[in-house]
């Protein structure tokens, strides 16, 4: 079987299942200019993750706050777009082709390219969050006052310290997302594994449990710990791949 009709036996899966997910990781976002955290030359290279943990924030939060000013200026630019990946996922949604993306990313690109049901299983960096009463602010926002506080900013409604809603090193994953995760990888008839080295749990995980009554497609440039149970493994771009997928799955179903 060669390529072509790899890509059509994975959109025609696709286009049976009645219910489908994409689970993505980091390699979906890097072609938008999003840099990996953790392979060869990534932000961890450069950056020590131990600035970036749950007790550091808590022990010292001005100094948290200022490291990752630092992090998210130095490295992720402002102008970063959904690119063909991103807006394919977002069109086998629209389609009734894909029901949820589970994304290990925090960068709301899926959300921009027009997916509606994301489920961010490692928070959002597009809020913040105060420790004491709970409201939600605009990361942008948090960001500005923690430059004019020169430090950690403060919530307006009560004062309390506001935390990225970006999970931190040693903090516990939010409940909520990772069930849904867990569901639909439980549920579904298709799994798409997209741009993830499948090497931080719980995420790894995900796929053997799709796995277990799903067609189980992947989209990596290298290989992971699903592909042995992948029934289709592409080893491309995420941005040639996907929409080279989704436009087959939609043909077939029309």
């Amino acid at each position: 079987m060669d390529e072509g009709d790899d890509y059509r036996a994975a959109a025609r899966a696709l286009a049976d299942a009645d219910v489908a997910a994409a689970l993505t990781g980091a390699g979906v976002s890097t072609e938008s200019g999003v840099p990996d955290f953790r392979s060869e030359g990534g932000v961890w290279d450069e950056y020590d993750e131990r600035d970036f943990t749950i007790a550091r924030f808590q022990r010292d939060p001005d100094a948290f706050w200022t490291d990752w000013l630092d992090l998210q200026e130095g490295l992720i630019p402002d102008d970063v777009e959904p690119n063909p990946a991103h807006e394919s996922l977002a069109a086998l949604e629209e389609a009734g082709l894909l029901d949820a993306v589970i994304t290990q990313n925090v960068d709301g690109l899926h959300q921009d390219a027009g997916s509606r049901t994301v489920v961010e299983i490692h928070g959002s960096g597009a809020r913040a969050s105060c420790r004491g009463c709970g409201a939600s602010f605009d990361a942008a926002v948090a960001r500005e006052r923690a430059r004019e506080a020169g430090g950690a900013p403060a919530c307006e409604n009560c004062g309390d310290v506001l935390k990225p809603d970006a999970v931190l090193f040693g903090e516990r994953l939010p409940d909520a997302p990772l069930r849904g995760a867990r569901r639909w990888a439980d549920e579904s008839e298709a799994f798409l594994v997209v741009g993830s080295s499948l090497t931080v749990e719980p995420a790894a995980s995900l796929p053997r449990r799709a796995a277990d009554g799903a067609t189980l497609v992947e989209v990596n440039t290298e290989s992971t710990t699903a592909s042995s149970l992948a029934a289709y493994t592409f080893r491309e771009k995420a941005g040639e791949a996907i929409p080279e997928l989704a436009s087959a799955a939609v043909e077939l179903q029309g």
